[in-house]
């Protein structure tokens, strides 16, 4: 099997860890979504220096990334850490249009030969020679209003930021998300310079309740532009002063991950 985690239990997990995915679905119906909101899956593949990332790489990049998009999945997006914790490792983000996709997608890689074929250096390497140490998944379902991935234009150099925010119950992390969804801080992002990627609840993960979500910029220094510029918005300053929304009201503490993108990365 090419990808031998216990899938079930996840998603048994995702519902358990979050809203029920019924819930979930009756609250993109009542706001009045356009769309069914993907799926998405993190995986995190650990490493250690030394020739275990341009293995992977070759995986990704041949045999994966490809076999995927057959599958129905995607755009695939691959990514390193450039500030943060758990270096080095490559975090790989795959859409997926239902739950049932996700839980299909092993089946559908081992039926695809060519799959099998090209990523068999991977796939097929000896536990004294790994092709990762170990990889962590996390299962998140977006946002009712920011249903799909908004992959940012090809052909320009670019960083990423992946940002986690934990709530104290599954109220504040509702309250959180809406904050996002239909209060008006994503348009408040978008005005201001933090492009998005995509926002999600968190299905399955250490800390939950949480939400997490990608923002996309140009470089280091336009970021930081950015969120000044966010920090300093007038309507953001009145949101975040709102009563039952302040951070120490609604969060309990934020992840926050710089990535650059692979140059196969499709995000």
């Amino acid at each position: 099997m090419p990808y031998p985690i216990d899938r079930r239990a996840v998603l048994a997990g995702a519902i358990l860890g979050g809203m029920t995915l019924a819930t979930a679905d009756a609250a993109g119906q009542a706001r009045g979504s356009t769309s069914t909101p993907e799926f998405y899956e993190l995986r995190t593949y650990h490493l250690v220096n030394g020739p275990m990332r341009a293995r992977l790489d070759t995986y990704l990049r041949d045999a994966f990334i490809p076999a995927a998009r057959r599958a129905g999945c995607g755009p695939v997006g691959v990514f390193t850490i450039s500030i943060g914790p758990a270096s080095p490792s490559v975090l790989v983000l795959i859409p997926h249009s239902t739950l049932a996709d996700f839980a299909a997608l092993p089946g559908r890689l081992a039926a695809d030969s060519r799959h099998t074929q090209a990523g068999a250096a991977f796939l097929d390497a000896p536990p004294t020679d790994p092709g990762f140490t170990s990889m962590d998944v996390k299962l998140m379902r977006a946002f009712p209003h920011f249903p799909r991935v908004e992959a940012p234009a090809g052909g320009t150099a670019r960083i990423f930021e992946l940002r986690t925010y934990f709530s104290p119950s599954g109220k504040t992390g509702a309250t959180k998300i809406g904050m996002f969804d239909t209060g008006g801080e994503i348009e408040i992002f978008r005005r201001t310079g933090l492009t998005p990627v995509f926002f999600a609840q968190d299905l399955t993960g250490e800390r939950l309740p949480s939400l997490t979500y990608m923002l996309t910029f140009p470089d280091l220094a336009t970021r930081e532009q950015n969120w000044r510029t966010f920090v300093a918005d007038p309507a953001w300053k009145r949101l975040i002063a709102t009563p039952g929304l302040t951070d120490p009201e609604i969060t309990t503490g934020i992840d926050n991950r710089i990535l650059g993108p692979t140059p196969y990365s499709q995000i």
